[in-house]
């Protein structure tokens, strides 16, 4: 075996900063904190997990040695094939040592993960996030004046600063809302505008859409916020049921019946699509009794 993939040819405590590859032990690796980055054990993860089991880890993940931890590491790219390393029983994975600061690492980490296929809306903004705080607080180390705007227009090569800022706006929002968003059941633009507010307000929407079955357009977020810009002050209750409860452009109609009622009369373990099932039929049993009825009439 080439001694640099031989997990006894060299010890993270010999390790030097350079471009050579190492095997660092899982044990020793860490995840990068905050990271915007989901790792989730779905069918994408069940099939790294199968490559990394036939084949190894074929690129080598990123890190950085913690500081004040002697021998344990920092992931900066490569949260994913860790977990699949991991879930595939390997003890160590490959990777090259970088020691740079954690400013340095947090763009790093950004920049390596921006060009992925499938990048949820959440990760994007928090990523974001990341990469603009770690560019203003390079600036204050170096005694530099950055812009909030300037530092935005520097994120991206290929969203414009203003873009950035409204991703950024999503992470204001509560997570209830925000999966809502990466299930592409509310719209980015309709984030932005539910992110201005409060966490009182996103919750009682948050409760409204899985109540009803419901999400605001465009035009009820952009009222919501205009009530409390205008307003100066939080959105009620009242003004928000006033406006969800709107009926939308090619809207369908819908029969709206509280869940908690449902569960009184629906049989035990019926739910989803059987519950759509025996409501339905349960129905027409009703109308047919109630035809018979005005027959015998």
């Amino acid at each position: 075996m080439n001694e640099l993939w031989d997990a006894s040819a060299r010890t993270p405590e010999n390790i030097k900063n350079d471009t050579q590859i190492t095997q660092v032990p899982i044990s020793k690796l860490h995840a990068f904190e905050g990271h915007p980055y989901k790792v989730l054990d779905n069918e994408e993860m069940d099939s790294l997990t199968e490559s990394i089991r036939e084949n190894g880890v074929l690129m080598p993940v990123l890190v950085r040695p913690l500081e004040n931890m002697p021998g344990e590491y920092e992931i900066i790219a490569g949260h994913r094939r860790v977990h699949a390393a991991q879930n595939a029983g390997l003890e160590t994975v490959p990777a090259f040592v970088h020691a740079i600061d954690r400013d340095a690492a947090s763009i790093l980490l950004v920049d390596s993960n921006l060009h992925r296929e499938h990048i949820l809306p959440s990760e994007k903004a928090f990523a974001y996030k990341l990469k603009l705080e770690a560019i203003k607080h390079q600036g204050v180390a170096s005694r530099q004046v950055v812009g909030k705007s300037e530092s935005a227009d520097s994120i991206s090569d290929t969203e414009s600063g203003r873009t950035v800022q409204r991703y950024i706006r999503l992470t204001y929002l509560g997570p209830k809302l925000l999966d809502l968003v990466d299930q592409g059941r509310i719209a980015f633009s309709v984030g932005v505008e539910l992110s201005y507010l409060d966490e009182d307000a996103q919750a009682y929407i948050a409760e409204i859409a899985e109540r009803d079955d419901i999400t605001p357009s465009y035009s009820q977020a952009s009222r919501m916020h205009g009530i409390i810009r205008v307003m100066n002050d939080s959105i009620t209750r009242e003004q928000i049921e006033a406006i969800m409860s709107e009926a939308k452009p090619n809207q369908r109609e819908t029969v709206k019946i509280r869940a908690d009622r449902l569960r009184e009369v629906l049989p035990s373990g019926v739910e989803g699509e059987q519950a759509e099932e025996f409501i339905l039929k349960a129905c027409d049993y009703y109308r047919k009794h109630l035809q018979r009825q005005r027959d015998a009439r």
